[in-house]
């Protein structure tokens, strides 16, 4: 399928490592241009920019940026418009995950949790469909939750949790409100990926994850990202306020 993303402009989020990285890959596979957020990491952004550049002959640009921090949001997007023109696809994926039990759990941390993956989210929802609406484009917006937002975790991750399921219902907010502006809004719950994130606990636990999947193995960044670009596409254009299941069968729904 062509998902007619040649010559469009993707940001997406938290974008230098695990999954982040997959979803560059996967879109600038299928012919757009890639702004790769970061936080933290210029040499894997930088490196993972060039690695694109050279495959797949599309513009990648490394930007650093605390997306918790609204002037950082509001200075990245000035300086895709200046570098790069408008984008017309925004991934949110950037996100914090906190462990702990909640009775040790601190007000800062809950609410560092949530400014990140949940208030950092809406600020690029925000910055990105204003430009899109006052430039009369059209759009699509992917958010990444996760299968928490509906399952919660037995491993102390309460604050990511509720920042996953409010960030679902901001999806809805959002579609409804940006639907007669042509701008699609839909997330993805995947359930447990191979990430550096989740290294340490499949190492110990894989087991346990395994029993609770269908599929009975645990997903590749690949294979979410796969969902994504499928989502950013024009397969999808019916589509709008739903969040999809990529879970293994975890979430029959």
């Amino acid at each position: 399928m062509d998902l007619n993303l040649k010559n469009k402009l993707a940001i997406v989020t938290g974008a230098s490592r695990g999954l982040g990285a997959a979803l560059c890959e996967a879109l600038a596979a299928e012919g757009a241009s890639v702004v790769i957020n970061y936080r933290r990491n210029p040499r894997l952004a930088e490196a993972l920019a060039r690695c694109l550049e050279t495959d797949h002959a599309v513009r990648a640009l490394p930007i650093r940026a605390d997306i918790a921090c609204e002037p950082d949001v509001l200075a990245m997007f000035d300086q895709i418009d200046r570098t790069l023109g408008p984008a017309d696809i925004l991934v949110n994926n950037a996100a914090v995950c906190p462990t702990g039990p909640v009775t040790e759990t601190t007000q800062q941390t809950f609410n560092d949790t949530l400014q990140t993956n949940l208030t950092g989210a809406f600020l690029c929802c925000r910055e990105f469909a204003k430009r899109l609406i006052a430039a009369n484009r059209p759009g699509r917006i992917v958010n990444i939750s996760s299968q928490a937002a509906f399952r919660g975790s037995t491993t102390g991750h309460a604050p990511y949790d509720a920042s996953k399921g409010a960030l679902v219902s901001l999806t809805i907010s959002l579609a409804r409100e940006f639907a007669p502006h042509n701008i699609h809004v839909n997330a993805v719950a995947p359930g447990m990926i191979h990430t550096e994130m989740t290294d340490a606990v499949l190492s110990t636990n894989k087991q346990k994850y395994l029993d609770r999947i269908p599929l009975r193995r645990i997903a590749t960044p690949p294979e979410i990202a796969r969902v994504v670009a499928f989502l950013a596409g024009s397969g999808s254009d019916y589509i709008t306020g739903a969040t999809l299941d990529a879970s293994g069968g975890l979430a029959m729904r």
